[in-house]
C-alpha cells in the first residue's frame, strides 16, 4: 500500500509537468528572455521567497552566480532570504512584511528583475517586494500556483506570471524547481550557444 502511495506521488508529479508544460513553456521563454536582457544589460535579480520558496530563491541565485551545467561567467543574482542579521534586524525594527521590501529598496535599480517565488500567492512581504519594485522600475518575474492569489493581481504590465496550473503545494514546488532550471538552462544556451 505505501508503495502504490508513493508510486503515485511520481505519477502525479509527472502529470502535472506536462500539463504545465502546455501552459507555462512561452511565459518561461519569455521570462528567460527578460532575464537574459536583464543579465547583459548590466542589471541583477533579487530572488525572494518564504520557506521552501526561500530554498529556491537561494538556488536560484547560487546556479546563476556560480554555475548551472556549463562553466560561464557568474550572472548577477543575489537571494534575499540568505542574511539573518538584515531579516531579523527588519522584522524587528519594522515588521516581518517589511523584509523583501526594504531589501529592493535598497539594493534594486531600474531594469532589475525581482523573482518572487510562493505556491500560496499570498504572503504579506511578497506582496511589498513587488510594490518595492515597480517603484523602482523593475520588472518582476512571479513563479505562483494556486491560481496565482494576490501576488498575481499585484502584477503590472510587463511582468511575468509563471503559474502552476495545480492546487498542492507539494506538486507546485516540483515544478517551480522545474520552471528555475528552464530559466537558468535558457539563459546559459542564450549566452553560450548549444
Amino acid at each position: 500500500m505505501l508503495e502504490q502511495r508513493i508510486q503515485q506521488q511520481f505519477f502525479d508529479s509527472a502529470d502535472l509537468k506536462y500539463a504545465a508544460a502546455e501552459v507555462l513553456t512561452r511565459p518561461v521563454s519569455d521570462a528567460a528572455m527578460v532575464l537574459l536582457n536583464t543579465i547583459t544589460s548590466g542589471g541583477k535579480v533579487l530572488a525572494c521567497g518564504n520557506g521552501g520558496s526561500a530554498g529556491d530563491a537561494q538556488q536560484f541565485a547560487a546556479k546563476f552566480v556560480g554555475r548551472f551545467e556549463r562553466e560561464r561567467p557568474g550572472l548577477a543574482a543575489l537571494s534575499l532570504s540568505t542574511d539573518t542579521s538584515i531579516l531579523t534586524g527588519i522584522g524587528n525594527d519594522y515588521a516581518f512584511d517589511q523584509i523583501y521590501a526594504k531589501q529592493v529598496q535598497a539594493l534594486g535599480q531600474p531594469g532589475d528583475v525581482l523573482l518572487v517565488i510562493t505556491s500560496s500567492g499570498h504572503s504579506a512581504n511578497l506582496l511589498e517586494a513587488i510594490d518595492a519594485a515597480h517603484q523602482k522600475d523593475m520588472v518582476v518575474v512571479a513563479l505562483t500556483g494556486k491560481g496565482g492569489g494576490k501576488v498575481g493581481t499585484a502584477l503590472r504590465e510587463g511582468d511575468i506570471h509563471l503559474c502552476v496550473p495545480h492546487d498542492r503545494t507539494a506538486r507546485i514546488q516540483e515544478v517551480h524547481l522545474l520552471v528555475l532550471h528552464c530559466l537558468c538552462d535558457a539563459v546559459d544556451v542564450s549566452l553560450l550557444g548549444e
